[in-house]
C-alpha cells in the first residue's frame, strides 16, 4: 500500500533553511495538493502551508515570507516545503498530507487518495 514519506529533516542552526520532501513510498501517477503541519510535543497541530498542483499556495502567518511550498509532478512526485531564516520556534515534528492519484486510471476518472507522512523532527538551535 502507498504510504508518504517525509525527509529533509533535522537539526539546524538559526537562521539557516531546511527543505522538507514528501513523496511516496512506490510509483504513483499525480499529485493533486499536498498540506504540511507541525506540531509541538504537548501542543496543538498547527498548519504550516498548504499548495495545489497548479501552484496555488496558502501559508501560516508564522512562516508567510520565509517559507515555499511546491509541487512538482514528473518523473517523481513530489511535495516540497522550504523554510528560511530559522527560528527556534520553527522547531517541530513535521507532517506532510497529500490527495493524489495513484495510477493513471484513477487520475483520469478524477479519483484521490488522500494520505498522511509519519512526520519528521526539524530541530533549530545552536
Amino acid at each position: 500500500q502507498v504510504q508518504l514519506v517525509e525527509s529533509g529533516g533535522g537539526k539546524v542552526q538559526p537562521g539557516q533553511s531546511v527543505r522538507l520532501s514528501c513523496g511516496a513510498s512506490e510509483d504513483i501517477h499525480w499529485i493533486y495538493s499536498a498540506t504540511w503541519y507541525r506540531q509541538i510535543p504537548g501542543k496543538q497541530r498547527d498548519l504550516v502551508a498548504s499548495v495545489d498542483a497548479d501552484g496555488s499556495t496558502n501559508y501560516a502567518d508564522s512562516v508567510r515570507g520565509r517559507s515555499t511550498a511546491s509541487v512538482v509532478n514528473g518523473n517523481n512526485n513530489i511535495a516540497y516545503l522550504t523554510l528560511n531564516e530559522l527560528r527556534p520556534e520553527d522547531t517541530a515534528v513535521y507532517t506532510c498530507t497529500a490527495a493524489l492519484a495513484p495510477t493513471f486510471y484513477e487520475y483520469g476518472q478524477r479519483q484521490k487518495t488522500h494520505l498522511w507522512g509519519r512526520g519528521i523532527q526539524v530541530t533549530v538551535s545552536s
